[in-house]
This record gives structure tokens, C-alpha cells and sequence, in this order.
């Protein structure tokens, strides 16, 4: 009987002890669970940081752009603007000048002479300044 008893106790213990060994099991099963769990959560988190990141890049993109848009429409402008100097230099050199030397003797009174000679330069036009000796000596 006692020998009974003695195994029946024994077999008690094995049995806590196996129920321990379950409850252990399931604590590491759970503990490995939320280690994936864990795991899982940062992965969806770098996710998350790389979608933001490249929103960001797709952002300082579209702000290039846009600035090489409007640099390309600066250097029009001032493309447009050289050619307009261009242009306004060309007619300025085909404007022609001319220079007039004009020498004109008066003779009165007794055949006295009076000369006088004067160059003029002028631009689309040419006058000459030409005047007469309004006295004799």
C-alpha cells in the first residue's frame, strides 16, 4: 500500500512536473509571438519611413523642377532681351554718317576775296554750312 501510495505521488509529481513543462512551452511559444510580433511592427514602421521618404524625394523633385522651369524662363528673357539689344545695335550701325566739307569764296567790291571753309558731320543727312563773306576790304 504504501508502495502504492509512493507511486501514486511519484506519478503526481511527474504530472506537475509535465504541466510545468507545458506551461513553459507556452510561455516561450508566447514570448516567441511577440517577437514576431515585435518584428512585424518594426518592419511595417521602416515601411512607413521609407513611403515618407520617398514622398519627400517626390517633393524636393517636383521643387526642381519648378526651379528649372523658371530658371529656363529667366534665361529667355534675358535671351529675348539681348536680342532686342542686338537688333537696336544693328540699326544704329546701319544708319549711315556722312561729312560734309564745303569751301565757298565771295568776291565784291572791287575784287576782294572772302573764303570761307567748313567741314560738318551729321548722321542720315548732310548740310552744309556754307556762308558768304558779307564784307569787302
Amino acid at each position: 500500500m504504501l508502495l502504492l501510495l509512493l507511486l501514486l505521488l511519484l506519478l503526481l509529481l511527474l504530472l506537475l512536473l509535465l504541466l510545468l513543462l507545458l506551461l513553459l512551452l507556452l510561455l516561450l511559444l508566447l514570448l516567441l509571438l511577440l517577437v514576431l510580433l515585435l518584428q512585424m511592427l518594426l518592419l511595417l514602421m521602416l515601411l512607413l519611413l521609407l513611403l515618407l521618404l520617398m514622398l519627400l524625394l517626390l517633393l524636393l523633385l517636383q521643387l526642381l523642377l519648378l526651379l528649372v522651369q523658371q530658371l529656363i524662363i529667366l534665361l529667355l528673357l534675358l535671351l529675348m532681351l539681348l536680342l532686342l539689344l542686338l537688333l537696336q545695335l544693328l540699326l544704329l550701325l546701319l544708319q549711315r554718317c556722312y561729312c560734309c566739307c564745303c569751301c565757298y569764296c565771295c568776291c565784291r567790291c572791287y575784287s576782294s576775296c572772302c573764303c570761307y571753309c567748313c567741314c560738318c558731320c551729321y548722321c542720315c543727312c548732310c548740310f552744309c554750312c556754307c556762308y558768304c563773306c558779307y564784307f569787302c576790304y
